[in-house]
């Protein structure tokens, strides 16, 4: 298979972001316990929105840790996201983009009786390749910065 271009895998990973719903959500405990997890998100250009209920393992996880690493695709078309996140109780976030999140995803955490809060996760690092010919040039971003 002939390798992407930095170019065109960045357009695909922006294409990913502004199209998928779900992303896979990796974070670890205190004591280094890791939890792997599927949720919906909504990308603004910027950040990735996700909500997971604050007593979860995820939202304690996220809330303590502040890291995160998120993975889009297959294992032979990932994107892979190293970001920080920032969390938001319900009533924090708002409503306009509160409503975009349950548009996109069809789920909003807001009608719900659990307590649910937002994980604001700004990219700072970003990978993307597929299979082994992808493997040199696969950093997009770097320190929150487009390196492409």
């Amino acid at each position: 298979m002939t390798p992407r271009t930095p170019t065109q895998r960045r357009r695909d990973t922006e294409h990913r972001l502004a199209h998928d719903v779900d992303v896979w959500v990796a974070s670890a405990s205190a004591d280094g316990v890791p939890y792997l997890v599927p949720l919906s998100f909504d990308w603004d250009g910027e950040a990735l929105l996700l909500a997971t209920p604050a007593d979860s393992p995820t939202g304690r996880n996220l809330a303590s840790g502040r890291g995160v690493r998120l993975s889009l695709g297959h294992t032979r078309d990932v994107t892979m996201i190293e970001g920080e996140v920032d969390v938001l109780e319900t009533d924090a976030l708002p409503t306009e983009r509160g409503d975009r999140f349950a548009a996109r995803t069809g789920f909003d955490p807001r009608t719900l009786t659990t307590p649910y809060r937002w994980f604001r996760v700004t990219p700072r690092r970003v990978q993307a390749w597929r299979e082994v010919e992808e493997m040199a040039g696969r950093e997009l971003m770097r320190e929150g910065r487009w390196a492409v």
